[in-house]
């Protein structure tokens, strides 16, 4: 995600890490003898995070008719450079957590803390609403895997309504960049703050 410039990919990228996510609640809790509740959420994320996003995704990519990400904030070279320090921030930091009982991989929190980090930096140093969007939807990500480790405590009802927030901000997302692209011809966030700066 930090090094590509191409829309489709990162949103195939994105519907991958909701697959495994999806397949992740499976594996922290007991596999296949997993509880009715967390095969519902796991089968719910995939659904959600894998299928229905992107398919929106897609749909707001083809109205905007953008491709790549051509003049990002901060290059493709230095964002694998911050990813790097992320990482080592992330791995850092979950060394010095202390995690709850039955967490299958210490690594958990990490990963999590990583993912949240790359989703803040992408919608930080992308131009482009959509790859925020994406961006926004890999915060998301990260804060699904922190709560993996709490799945067999909390009611579904939350785990299911965070899903359902996510989803309808991703439909008003797309909804928003299809009538911006519409009016401006570009939906480049810079351009668009400027304009508001012009207005005021």
């Amino acid at each position: 995600l930090l090094a590509s410039s191409r829309r489709g990919s990162c949103i195939r990228q994105v519907a991958f890490q909701g697959f495994l996510l999806g397949l992740l609640s499976l594996a922290e809790h007991a596999g296949w003898g997993a509880p009715w509740r967390i095969w519902a959420l796991a089968l719910g994320s995939i659904g959600v995070k894998a299928v229905l996003f992107p398919w929106l995704l897609r749909r707001a990519l083809r109205d905007a008719d953008v491709r790549r990400e051509m003049e990002p904030f901060v290059g493709f070279t230095a964002s694998i450079l911050v990813g790097v320090v992320m990482l080592g921030a992330s791995l850092w930091i979950g060394t010095r957590l202390p995690l709850p009982a039955g967490v299958v991989s210490p690594l958990l929190v990490p990963v999590a803390l990583f993912t949240m980090l790359v989703g803040l930096f992408l919608i930080v140093a992308r131009r482009k609403a959509i790859t925020q969007v994406l961006g926004y939807l890999v915060v998301e990500n990260g804060i699904y895997l922190f709560g993996l480790t709490l799945a067999e405590d909390a009611p579904l009802s939350v785990e299911l309504g965070v899903l359902l927030d996510a989803f309808v901000a991703v439909f008003i997302m797309g909804i928003m960049i299809y009538q911006i692209n519409r009016e401006f011809d570009h939906i480049d966030a810079d351009r668009l703050t400027s304009l508001r700066d012009e207005a005021s």
